[in-house]
């Protein structure tokens, strides 16, 4: 796949952090594949800056285990493994039954409806096939109670974790339809909100992130046994 082109200019000031956003935009949205090999000078070229900034983002990259190499001989977008996901979607599944917890008094019709809005921009964007939109506006609808929690250290641990998974949710998205169970579930999830039942919240959100799991097991015991 060609290095997609940055034609923005970038803003020297904050070059390394924008280098950086930019790299790890393109991997999670799929742009740059698991398995493309990465060349600085390519990558530079397309931002227009220097080596120097894309490669320190490919070290930052590679630390949150994006991106990874083999000294002096290549660097390439690491590859998503569907280990990954059961091992960090119970930690999000816990952490966001507190957030719930900690929003469930706060919330407004204004919050229930930005939910609602969130997840009609997930049925649009499965309709139309598009696993980037659906991916990011799954994470729009969970955004809302996340932040209503006004726990800094909550969202900032979600925010990494969610780094990791959802490379796997656009994939996911991408081959498979049946991201339309969430709509439903997301709907309860609404519901029980609004009733201010908080152990019906949050058994929802354990039921909406463990039946993603199932479809992703389901889906990678299909392909391997497509593949033998």
């Amino acid at each position: 796949m060609p290095v997609p082109y940055k034609n923005k200019p970038l803003n020297r000031s904050f070059m390394r952090e924008e280098v950086y956003k930019t790299m790890l935009t393109w991997i999670m949205d799929g742009e740059l594949r698991p398995g493309e090999k990465l060349l600085d000078k390519e990558l530079a070229e397309s931002m227009g800056v220097s080596r120097t900034p894309v490669r320190e983002a490919l070290r930052r990259l590679e630390d949150k285990g994006l991106v990874e190499s083999s000294a002096n001989r290549w660097t390439r977008v690491s590859e998503v493994s569907i280990d990954e996901p059961e091992k960090i979607y119970p930690i999000i599944w816990t952490l966001e039954e507190l957030a719930a917890t900690q929003a469930i008094g706060v919330l407004a019709d204004e919050h229930f409806i930005l939910m609602e809005k969130a997840n009609d921009k997930l049925e649009k964007a499965l309709s139309s096939g598009d696993p980037v939109r659906a991916s990011l506006a799954d994470i729009e609808f969970h955004d809302v109670f996340i932040k209503r929690s006004d726990n800094p250290h909550l969202m900032a641990i979600l925010r990494d974790l969610k780094i990791s998974y959802r490379r796997v949710e656009v994939t996911y998205f991408e081959k498979d339809a049946s991201g339309r169970y969430s709509l439903d579930e997301h709907l309860r999830i609404v519901e029980a909100f609004r009733a201010g039942e908080l152990s019906e919240v949050q058994a929802m959100i354990r039921r909406n992130w463990q039946n993603s799991l199932k479809r992703l097991q389901q889906l990678a015991s299909q392909k391997k046994h497509d593949n033998n």
